[in-house]
Formats: structure tokens, C-alpha cells, sequence
């Protein structure tokens, strides 16, 4: 029943504000002996809160109707009890600000000014009276105040879209990614697997007939399934080599496109790695920069590359709100496996100044660099 009086979504942010500014309101009225006595005073309080009750769940020409209407309520118990009772105004400012009209908040803006200018005419005071002075700067701030609200309400709605543009990006990721893993899977290793098959059942032909050709039937499945091995680790690794130094490039890009500033200390020569480990680094280095964009709302991240004590690291942070308390379903359990199966080693924690620290450490090996696929 309460949903039907005051909107759910602003109860928490709103609901007690309003009806402490409503009851100073009624009693500054109510206090005041004035020429319009109990029943004028009602009206107008009446008229005040039907306003307020249309505003807060009507848009269009009713809101802007509404905020007209209580303006004028306002205006007029002005003139009777004193300028102070223009303060409550600030109502309708907040509520003219939700409008997704400029033409209307530009109205209601002028209506706000209008009222206060025509209190002080009604009640032949000037403006700029020492004791008045205090009314002009709120005023304007009652009369710019409808702007901010339009581009608090703006803005949110923007993240909204851009948060949902993002989940249907995932999605369609996620779904383009189900379909290479399935085509790689048909084209690669299935065709390794249809191979396994087929030699081992020549080679249980040959174990009575010739143990020497079974012998090599059965060397040349080892090295299929050696080969498949190497298949599914590039599967794992996404199948398509990731060069490191490409995927920060990407992030700066992509950093810069969210208005994030990103600063890369990065040493003059980086470690040999193998194209499994740098593919790795890299996928990894691309779902941090993803959760720091989604999550985090950083001004300012930092990727330091090192390379120190026969390991390499990768230590991002950023200046943004710190880590969720659940790390489900935010890529840190993914960073976590592919550095599981590089034998590194993952870990996040909140910066003392502020933010989010990651680092991503990996014992280095000698090898040869591996031809990318």
C-alpha cells in the first residue's frame, strides 16, 4: 500500500528528506498568524501536496503542470509567512530536474526565479536588502538546480545503456567463442581423435600378424596423441597466439575510450616466453582491463611489467573503489586458472591508497619460443 503513496525507487535516497522539509513546511505555516487564516492555509497546503504527489509520479505536461502548481502554492503562502517559505521550493526544483524535456526545465527553472522575484514584489521588500541579500544566491541555486538534476538522471541512464551494450557484447562473445571452440574442436582434434581410432585398430589387427608392424602402429599413435595434447593446450590457450605488447597497446586504447588515464612501466626488454605463456599473460591482462572498466570506476590505472628474481610480473592498479567483496563471475576465477596452468601464481587485494592491486607472477623457464598457430 505504502508503493502506491512515495515510489519505491527513491525511497532510500529521498523518502526522509521530503517529509522532513513537509512537516517544517506545515509548521512554519500553521505558526504564522496571517490574512489567510486556517482554511486558506490548508488550501494551499493541499494544493502543495497534490502537486508534490503528481510530480513525483507523473512526467511530461503533468510533472511540469505539477511543479507549476506547487511553485505557485509556495509563492503565495511566500507573500503571507515571509521569504523563508521559499526554501521549500527546492522541492519541485528536484522533481522539475527528473523531466526529460529541456524546454520543460527550462520553464520551471524560470518559474522558480519568477516566484521568488514576485514574493518580494508582493511584499515590497527589495531583493538586495541586507536582511533579503541571502535570497538572491539561493535563488539561483534553486533555479540551476533542475539542470544538474537532468544531468545526474542523464548520465545514470547512459551507464544503464552502456551497462546492458556490454552484457549483450558478452553474450555475443561468449556465443562466438562457444563456436570456434566447436569448430576448432571438429576441424582439429577431432580429426587427431579419428586418426587414434584408426590406427589402433589396425595395430590390434597386426599384433597376430606381424608384432613389428603393430609395434610401429602403435609408435605413431603415441605421437598422435602427443600431437593432440598440443591441441588441446592451444585450445586452452585460445588457439590464436596474443602478443603481449599488442594487448597493452589494446588496453591504453580501450582504457582512453572509458576516460580512463593508463600509465605502462614497462622494461627496456622483455623476458623470452613461450607463445602459450605470452598468449596467456595477455588474455589475462585483457579480462583485468575489462573488470577495471566495468567495475572499478577508476580515473587512473598503471601496468608495471618486471622482471626480477628468475620470474616475470605483470602489477596493475588503479585508483577506482576497490575489489568486490564476491569475486564470482567478474574473469578473476579465469585469471586464476590460466595462471594455474602456466604454474604461476594470481592475486588481488585493495591498495592502502585506494583501489585495486593485481599481480600476476611467472617463474621463467629457458625455451625456445614456440611458432604461433
Amino acid at each position: 500500500m505504502f508503493y502506491k503513496l512515495y515510489p519505491r525507487d527513491q525511497i532510500k535516497s529521498y523518502l526522509l528528506i521530503d517529509i522532513i522539509l513537509t512537516v517544517f513546511l506545515c509548521y512554519q505555516v500553521f505558526r504564522s498568524d496571517t490574512a489567510l487564516g486556517l482554511w486558506g492555509s490548508l488550501l494551499l497546503l493541499l494544493l502543495f501536496l497534490v502537486s508534490f504527489y503528481i510530480a513525483l509520479w507523473r512526467r511530461g505536461g503533468w510533472l511540469l503542470a505539477a511543479v507549476l502548481t506547487g511553485l505557485f502554492a509556495v509563492g503565495v503562502l511566500g507573500v503571507y509567512t515571509g521569504p523563508s517559505t521559499l526554501l521549500f521550493g527546492i522541492i519541485f526544483a528536484d522533481l522539475l530536474g527528473r523531466s526529460k524535456s529541456k524546454v520543460h526545465i527550462a520553464i520551471g527553472s524560470g518559474a522558480i526565479a519568477l516566484s521568488f522575484l514576485l514574493v518580494f514584489v508582493f511584499r515590497k521588500e527589495p531583493l538586495l536588502e541586507t536582511s533579503n541579500a541571502i535570497y538572491l544566491p539561493i535563488m539561483i541555486i534553486q533555479s540551476v538546480y533542475p539542470i544538474v538534476i537532468y544531468i545526474k538522471e542523464k548520465a545514470k541512464s547512459l551507464q544503464g545503456e552502456l551497462d546492458e551494450a556490454n552484457e549483450q557484447i558478452a553474450k555475443y562473445i561468449q556465443q562466438e567463442e562457444r563456436q570456434r571452440i566447436a569448430r576448432d574442436l571438429h576441424d582439429t582434434l577431432g580429426q587427431t581423435l579419428m586418426m587414434i581410432k584408426m590406427k589402433s585398430e589396425l595395430a590390434t589387427k597386426w599384433v597376430d600378424k606381424d608384432a613389428a608392424q603393430a609395434k610401429r602402429e602403435l609408435g605413431e599413435i603415441l605421437d598422435t596423441t602427443r600431437t593432440a595434447l598440443k591441441q588441446v593446450r592451444e585450445l586452452v590457450s585460445d588457439m590464436k597466439f596474443i602478443s603481449l605488447a599488442t594487448e597493452l597497446e589494446h588496453a591504453a586504447k580501450l582504457l582512453h575510450t572509458a576516460g580512463i588515464s593508463l600509465s605502462i612501466e614497462n622494461p627496456e626488454k622483455l623476458p623470452l616466453l613461450s607463445s602459450v605463456e605470452e598468449t596467456m599473460l595477455a588474455l589475462c591482462v585483457r579480462e583485468a582491463m575489462t573488470n577495471i572498466i566495468k567495475h572499478s570506476q577508476a580515473k587512473r590505472c598503471t601496468i608495471r611489467l618486471e622482471t626480477k628474481d628468475h620470474a616475470f610480473g605483470i602489477y596493475i592498479a588503479d585508483d577506482g573503489v576497490g575489489p568486490a567483496g564476491n569475486s564470482d563471475g567478474n574473469g578473476i576465477p579465469s585469471i586464476m586458472e590460466r595462471m594455474k596452468t602456466l604454474g604461476g601464481s594470481f592475486a588481488i587485494a585493495p591498495a592502502p591508497e585506494g583501489g585495486t592491486r593485481v599481480s600476476l607472477n611467472l617463474p621463467l623457464r629457458r625455451h625456445e619460443k614456440e611458432d604461433a598457430s
